[in-house]
C-alpha cells in the first residue's frame, strides 16, 4: 500500500525565507537585558570595592621617621641615625614626619632607641640629661647587686659601696658622724639591656662632681649595689 507524504512547498526561486516578527525579536532582547545589567553592575561594585580598599590601603599613609639603628639614652642625634617610612597612622598615634627631619638632627635621645622604632616627639630632647655640676658614671650590675624590678631613667637611687673599705667607713656621701657604708645619691639616666647568658646590666647613673671620682673607682673594682628610693625622695636627701 503506497502512502503519500506530502513535502512542505519549497520557496519558489529568488523567494526570501519568510523571517520572525518584530514582535518576537523584541522579547528576545528584553530577555537578555536583565542579565547584562546583572552583570555590569557586579562589575562596578567590584570597581568600587577595589577603589576603597586601595584607598585605605595607600590613602591614609603618612611619611613619618623610624630609628635606623640602635642610639642610647642622652645622645644625641645624627642624621644617618633616621630612616623614612610610610605607615598607616592610627589617630591617638603621634608620629614625627619626615619634614621635621632637620629639626631632629642634633637633639638628643630622651631614652633608647632601638632601629625600627617610630619616633615620637616624647623621645627626644633639647637638654642634657647630664646637668651641671653631674658626672656620668656606668655601673656594670651582676643580679642580687640591683632590684629586679624594672628600673628607668630619672629614678632616684642610692649606690651602695660594698667593698671592705667602702663598708667600714662611716658616713653617707662621705659625710663623717653616721654609721654604716658609704652611699652615694644617683639619678639613672640610661638603663642598658640585660645580658641573657650573664644577667648583668649597665646602668648609667649622675652623680654630683664630687662623687662620681670615687663612684667610678668602686663600680670598676665592682664594689658597688644599687638600691632604689621611695617615690618623692630627692636626690641629696
Amino acid at each position: 500500500m503506497n502512502v503519500s507524504k506530502t513535502a512542505a512547498p519549497a520557496p519558489a526561486s529568488g523567494q526570501i525565507p519568510a523571517q520572525p516578527s518584530g514582535m518576537s525579536v523584541s522579547w528576545q532582547a528584553r530577555r537578555r537585558r536583565p542579565g547584562v545589567l546583572a552583570l555590569a553592575a557586579a562589575l562596578i561594585a567590584a570597581g568600587a570595592v577595589g577603589n576603597y580598599w586601595y584607598w585605605t590601603q595607600n590613602g591614609q599613609r603618612s611619611p613619618v621617621l623610624v630609628m635606623a639603628r640602635d642610639v642610647p639614652a642622652g645622645t644625641v642625634i645624627q642624621d644617618a641615625d633616621l630612616a623614612e617610612a610610610s605607615v598607616a597612622l592610627d589617630p591617638a598615634l603621634k608620629a614625627i614626619g619626615t619634614g621635621q627631619r632637620a629639626e631632629v638632627v642634633g637633639k638628643r635621645a630622651a631614652v633608647e632607641l632601638l632601629p625600627g622604632v617610630l619616633l615620637a616627639p616624647g623621645q627626644i630632647t633639647t637638654r642634657t640629661l647630664v646637668r651641671q655640676g653631674e658626672q656620668l658614671v656606668g655601673l656594670n650590675l651582676k643580679p642580687g647587686q640591683m632590684p629586679d624590678s624594672p628600673l628607668k631613667p630619672e629614678d632616684q637611687v642610692q649606690v651602695v659601696f660594698t667593698g671592705d673599705s667602702g663598708a667600714t667607713a662611716p658616713g653617707k656621701n662621705g659625710k663623717p658622724g653616721q654609721d654604716g657604708p658609704v652611699t652615694v645619691d644617683a639619678r639613672i639616666v640610661r638603663v642598658g639591656s640585660k645580658q641573657d647568658s650573664t644577667g648583668q646590666q649597665v646602668i648609667d647613673v649622675a652623680v654630683t662632681s664630687a662623687d662620681g671620682p670615687r663612684l667610678a673607682a668602686q663600680a670598676a673594682a665592682g664594689n658597688v649595689a644599687l638600691a632604689v628610693k621611695a617615690a618623692g625622695s630627692g636626690a641629696g636627701s
